[in-house]
């Protein structure tokens, strides 16, 4: 009787197992949704009150930056199962949006502004599509892209800071092209980890998905303008 019924209970633990999955990525999915609107928020205030975070100290800025991030990356992480975290999350996004706010005014200030960021968003949206399909059609486990993909983001972030004193515009242009290519395979690996039951928790999934999201946008945006902008 109980080998009989053994590979029922497999099978229905399966169909759970699968259940579970589907929920958290539509609850991720459902989340980055909502994201977006306390960064367009975020991003439309900072550019009418001219927001600028320690603007005339960069290095200064960028470490307050980081401190602020990882405050928040350690108070999701803590309260990741309740709805803190989810507020927290969302203060996050407002944050983030503030940051973006003097990128968007400069890009806003160049005669062809507006069609720079929509493209911007129309090429992001491309990007996360396609990763969104590979990931959920893809067969092969792709957990040993995380080291690598860590790696690359390792060195551009130092690359970013170095180039707070070198000012070299070769080098901030191949990082934002780095970037777009890293931050989209994170998308993939992101996704997949979700997909295939690697991160179980939608709240985390979110916030490391809105990274990812966040920084495809930006280096875009970037390239868009040093190749693109025009001053007419």
């Amino acid at each position: 009787m109980d080998r009989s019924m053994k590979p029922l209970d497999v099978v229905y633990g399966t169909v759970l197992d699968s259940s579970a999955r589907q929920r958290v990525l539509r609850n991720t999915y459902a989340l980055l949704a909502l994201s977006m609107v306390p960064t367009v928020l975020g991003a439309w205030l900072g550019v009418s009150m001219g927001f600028s975070f320690f603007a005339g100290s960069p290095m200064l800025g960028f470490a307050l930056f980081m401190g602020i991030s990882f405050a928040f990356f350690f108070g999701i992480e803590k309260f990741k199962n309740s709805g803190v975290g989810v507020l927290l999350l969302l203060g996050f996004t407002f944050f983030m949006g503030l940051m973006l706010s003097r990128m968007l005014g400069a890009v806003l200030g160049l005669s062809n502004g507006a069609s720079l960021i929509a493209t911007a968003f129309g090429g992001t949206a491309v990007v996360f599509g396609a990763m969104a399909t590979l990931a959920s059609t893809i067969k092969r486990d792709l957990s040993s892209m995380g080291k690598w993909l860590f790696v690359g983001t390792l060195v551009i972030l130092l690359a970013a800071v170095a180039n707070i004193w070198l000012h070299m515009t070769a080098l901030a242009l191949t990082i934002s092209a780095l970037a777009v290519v890293i931050f989209s395979a994170f998308i993939l690996y992101d996704l997949k980890r979700v997909i295939d039951g690697g991160e179980t928790n939608y709240v985390v999934a979110t916030l490391a998905i809105y990274l990812d999201v966040y920084n495809v946008f930006t280096s875009l945006l970037q390239l868009l303008t040093a190749f693109g902008g025009s001053d007419d």
